[in-house]
């Protein structure tokens, strides 16, 4: 995917290893919507799926609705390139809000639903809500500024690595100041219908940092857990808003650890995996 194709319209990012025996695993990113933050848990993931990260245009100013239709119809895509096999939905922050809007139009689609540190709880955070309305009186020139500041809400700095914590404050950087007013506007009016959440029966992992700075996840992923009728919470004791990127989390294994993952012998044989 060249990166003049990624700044005309959402597309998915394909790693290196292309596997079509696995089943699909689609990763909808933060706020930054580049997907690149994902590649620390790339390879591990690679062990059991054939993965596929979401990246929105630096400039993407779409609704949630548009949003909704275009990853929809990009997992379509995928599945017409190979034969009907396990999707499975993984959305972060931004993403599990994004997640939750997909899961809804097509529930019958996903095979299994992982949730980290959704931000569906911003309005939670009355100070972020009110502070984010005045985002765009900040001159674009001091984003940069602003970016860094935010640097130790988004994750637990410690626990990651330089070239990562470089990585997470370059991304940031990289996003207008125009996209960032928009997509904290489309957080501010997020909202989801209960009823319709409900009717997700497949298994859903929610997954939350204890030491969320940002957001209050642990308290969000409970309340998620009332509504969906299949859910195991996951509370990562020392973990910041920006989990995936610290060094000691593997997702594959936090999906293995509580029996998340299909067998690969029953995806051969086209049987389904109870789990």
């Amino acid at each position: 995917m060249t990166i003049r194709e990624v700044e005309l319209n959402p597309c998915f990012l394909t790693p290196e290893r292309v596997q079509p025996e696995y089943p699909l695993l689609v990763y909808l990113p933060g706020m930054d919507g580049t997907g690149q933050l994902l590649r620390s848990q790339t390879a591990g993931l690679e062990t059991g799926f054939d993965v596929r990260c979401l990246a929105l245009p630096r400039k993407d100013l779409n609704t949630w609705d548009v949003l909704t239709k275009s990853v929809l119809d990009l997992i379509d895509a995928e599945l017409k390139k190979s034969s009907q096999r396990p999707v499975y939905l993984c959305g972060e922050s931004f993403g599990g809000c994004l997640a939750m809007k997909v899961a809804i139009q097509a529930p019958q689609l996903f095979k299994r639903i992982i949730l980290i540190n959704p931000a569906s709880s911003f309005h939670l955070r009355p100070w972020l809500n009110w502070a984010s309305q005045l985002t765009y009186l900040v001159p674009s020139e001091l984003y940069d500024v602003g970016a860094l500041g935010l640097l130790p809400f988004l994750a637990s700095l410690p626990r990651i690595s330089g070239s990562d914590r470089h990585e997470l404050l370059k991304t940031m950087r990289s996003i207008p100041s125009e996209t960032v007013h928009w997509r904290l506007s489309l957080l501010r009016e997020f909202d989801v219908d209960d009823e319709q959440l409900s009717r997700l029966t497949q298994p859903v992992l929610l997954i939350a940092g204890a030491s969320d700075r940002l957001l209050p996840s642990v308290t969000e992923v409970k309340r998620i857990a009332n509504i969906l009728p299949n859910t195991k919470i996951v509370v990562l004791p020392h973990c910041g808003h920006a989990c995936l990127l610290e060094q000691d989390i593997n997702l594959y294994d936090i999906l293995k650890a509580n029996n998340f993952l299909e067998n690969k012998a029953d995806i051969s044989t086209g049987l389904e995996v109870k789990g």
